[in-house]
């Protein structure tokens, strides 16, 4: 797991109850540790009975919290009343995973162990998610009390349906870590720098049908378009991610909206840009489409085939006349992927689209671009700077363009 900025030097209390999704716990513990964050993990009598405290201490090097009346070297804290502190202290308190029992005690205000002692000391941002057996999710009393805990400004993650330990399938699993992470970036990043500012981020390869079975494309990823999205939801951004990359896996806190085709790409970003605070165009998009797709699946008649194409539309071109007129959206980030002439190609694609900035990076290398998980880069402009970042991981380059957008948005 790499580290996240955002989770640098945070301070996570990690509630853990009594299910057989403790062992997901365990990892979500595990890999915040690995992402920079502090966890101290609290855990119920019945928690102790899936997994030992030692596991935990074992993956977050921190102590583990199971008694508030015995002394810290037998897991409980060094008083009767340093819960308080504990939860003072903390930037997020996350219940995971969170038993039927642990939200009645929440819901209805209990304090008669740690855990519910320390949630209603907690002035941080709660983040539940629910997980328990056999229909139990759907009971009126815990779609009441859910309810209620919602009305008082707690983040709830809607547990996902699959195989139940019991054998059963339905609602009530424990979403994995990744969605876990994900609810966690999302709710820590509410307050952000870019927060109440709409973000429109592109990303993938867009693909111009043939026929039924083929389509012309490029092999753009969509990772690093992703990784900007992500960056935004960090940063507080309301973000729709307009993607060709049918492979990505979804991102928490972000709207995505999929496209295929230059022609779908275009339509989607100028409604979506209408109203927003910026528009980051990491998406490859194809120059040119097929004259003419062919209903049937196209036969093999001979040794050569003759391919008419034409020029798609020029999104960013596009944009720049909206907003010539509109005035949206107010900043605009365009990428140029080149094999040559980097810098100067770039330079005139950052003028001739009206750009505020200008990210390049150069094709040709084999650990950039295309389909790995670095790059590296050149971002200028429009009043003729220029700054290269040299290899690092798409994430990284992620965060600094958002940290660019706003500052020109401050």
């Amino acid at each position: 797991m790499a580290e996240i900025a955002l989770l640098q030097g945070k301070r996570i209390i990690l509630g853990v109850c009594g299910s057989i999704a403790v062992y997901k716990a365990v990892d979500l513990a595990s890999k915040l540790t690995q992402a920079g964050a502090q966890v101290d993990v609290i855990m119920t009598e019945a928690a102790q009975r899936f997994v030992r405290p030692l596991t935990f201490q074992a993956v977050s090097g921190r102590p583990v919290y199971t008694d508030m009346w015995r002394a810290e070297n037998s897991g409980g804290l060094p008083s009767h009343i340093a819960h308080i502190g504990l939860a003072e202290g903390a930037d997020l308190l996350m219940i995971a995973p969170a038993t039927a029992n642990t939200l009645a005690k929440l819901a209805g205000g209990f304090a008669d162990d740690l855990l519910s002692v320390t949630a209603l000391a907690a002035g941080c941002p709660l983040l539940v998610a629910p997980a328990m057996d056999g229909g139990m999710v759907e009971h009126p009393a815990v779609i009441d009390n859910l309810d209620a805990l919602r009305r008082r400004g707690a983040h709830l993650i809607e547990p996902e349906s699959g195989r139940l330990a019991s054998g059963l399938t339905g609602g009530g699993r424990l979403p994995e870590t990744s969605t876990l992470i994900g609810h966690i970036r999302r709710v820590l990043g509410l307050d952000g720098e870019l927060s109440g500012h709409k973000l429109v981020v592109t990303a993938g390869g867009t693909r111009e049908a043939l026929d039924p079975v083929r389509y012309l494309s490029n092999r753009s990823s969509g990772k690093q378009g992703f990784a900007i999205a992500q960056a935004g939801i960090d940063a507080g951004a309301d973000v729709i991610l307009i993607s060709a990359a049918e492979a990505r896996p979804p991102l928490v806190g972000a709207t995505r909206l999929a496209v295929d085709s230059a022609q779908s790409m275009m339509e989607a970003v100028l409604a979506q840009v209408a109203d927003s605070s910026a528009l980051i165009m990491a998406a490859a998009v194809a120059d040119y489409r097929p004259r003419s797709v062919s209903e049937q699946k196209i036969k093999k008649a001979d040794d050569s085939l003759t391919l008419p194409l034409e020029r798609n539309p020029d999104i960013l071109m596009a944009v720049k006349a909206q907003r010539e007129k509109t005035g949206y959206p107010m900043i605009v980030v365009g990428f140029a992927a080149e094999s040559e002439n980097l810098v100067e190609n770039a330079s005139g694609k950052l003028q001739d689209k009206g750009l505020d900035l200008l990210v390049a990076n150069d094709i040709s290398a084999s650990d950039a671009g295309f389909a790995v998980d670095t790059n590296r880069v050149v971002v200028l402009d429009m009043d003729g700077g220029l700054h290269k970042i040299e290899l690092t991981s798409k994430a990284a380059i992620g965060a600094y363009i958002i940290e660019r957008v706003g500052g020109l948005l401050a």
